[in-house]
């Protein structure tokens, strides 16, 4: 559940199931506000699970679970993946040193079972997980004005590290601002503040300072799709990080993690069986529809949409690595012609750091 829904419903929202979070889908012309964001600046509200990791042994428990190293130092934060045995991506996370606890956003729904996964686990260790989705407020700002925006709002210096965060105000309120990995392919900051005080932050970053055009999870999904930025729900559950190219999820020089045996074997090889490509196409097609070389079936669809800053239809899709020459997509029964581009599909004021690299 939004922890604004008022709000949102004054803005006349229209909602969605993400994971079994009501989230808002858009608030109407979303295209339009895709191409605000692309141009200016926008304003969503994410729907992260929220961990809090508190005890001791905490920073020890969490970098021994997960495939890249957890940040000793306070303000400093680090996207990762937990795999299973078979190298297979169980969920991915970002997780922040705040001092006297770790906090841990995971995708929505993924919160709890992780929490219960690693409370089976912590035997003797002085660790204690707490599930707090219910407890925050985090609100991305993404486009090229994302960095004026925040500053004109915000008492302190915004961060200027992929991850990193600075604590201060907003009005009356105490916030915490993230720099993320730009996986709107924009500028971004995450604003993270106690569920009580989201209403008011809300309101200081759609209407104080610098304007911020309020945007849904039909636009994220637009501009994370144009970065070429693989989402969990799409794109990485259940796969093997070598085929998405996610270099920035995986320390191969870390210590022991489970899956990572899989994961460094691939690695040595050279290149996995699949990758992810981006494709141009006549019609938007389905997820999951087939894609083939000649009439040789070589992957599916993950997704696709109308690209509002394109305006074609653009998807990504997972193929066999040494997949080449003419493709076509199959849709509706019948295959029509899909032109390979090099990601991401639209340059913007950065780049993601999820972008496919092999």
């Amino acid at each position: 559940m939004t922890v604004l829904a008022s709000v949102h419903d004054d803005h006349g929202a229209t909602y969605t199931d993400r994971a079994g979070r009501r989230a808002v889908a858009h608030y109407g012309r979303p295209e339009r506000v895709h191409r605000a964001v692309r141009n200016v600046v926008g304003l969503i509200e994410h729907t992260y699970g929220v961990l809090t990791v508190t005890g001791a042994d905490r920073i020890d428990f969490v970098d021994n679970a997960v495939s890249n190293p957890i940040p000793s130092a306070d303000g400093k934060g680090v996207y990762a993946l937990l795999l299973d045995p078979q190298g297979r991506i169980e969920t991915d996370m970002y997780v922040y040193n705040a001092g006297e606890r770790l906090l841990v956003f995971t995708p929505p729904g993924e919160a709890a079972p992780l929490a219960e996964e690693w409370r089976e686990k912590t035997f003797i260790q002085d660790v204690t997980i707490t599930v707090a989705t219910d407890d925050f407020g985090v609100f991305g700002i993404h486009g090229p004005k994302a960095t004026e925006k925040i500053a004109s709002v915000f008492s302190e210096q915004t961060p200027d590290q992929p991850l990193s965060f600075v604590r201060g105000r907003m009005g009356d309120h105490g916030v915490t601002v993230v720099r993320t990995d730009g996986l709107t392919g924009e500028e971004g900051y995450e604003v993270v503040c106690t569920a009580d005080a989201a209403a008011g932050i809300f309101d200081t970053l759609e209407n104080h300072g610098m304007n911020a055009a309020p945007f849904g999870h039909q636009t994220w999904d637009s501009l994370t799709l144009e970065a070429g930025t693989p989402l969990f729900e799409t794109e990485l559950d259940g796969e093997v990080p070598n085929t998405l190219g996610l270099r920035n999820a995986v320390d191969f020089e870390k210590g022991c993690f489970v899956g990572q045996e899989v994961v460094s074997r691939v690695e040595n090889r050279g290149q996995p069986s699949n990758r992810l490509i981006g494709l141009t196409v006549e019609t938007v097609p389905d997820t999951g529809a087939a894609v083939f070389a000649g009439d040789e079936a070589v992957g599916e669809v993950t997704r696709a949409a109308e690209s509002p800053t394109r305006e074609e239809p653009i998807a990504l899709a997972r193929v066999a690595f040494d997949t080449a020459g003419e493709l076509t997509v199959r849709v509706d029964g019948t295959e029509v012609e899909a032109h390979r581009v090099e990601l991401p599909f639209v340059e913007g004021s950065d780049q993601s750091a999820r972008l496919p690299q092999y």
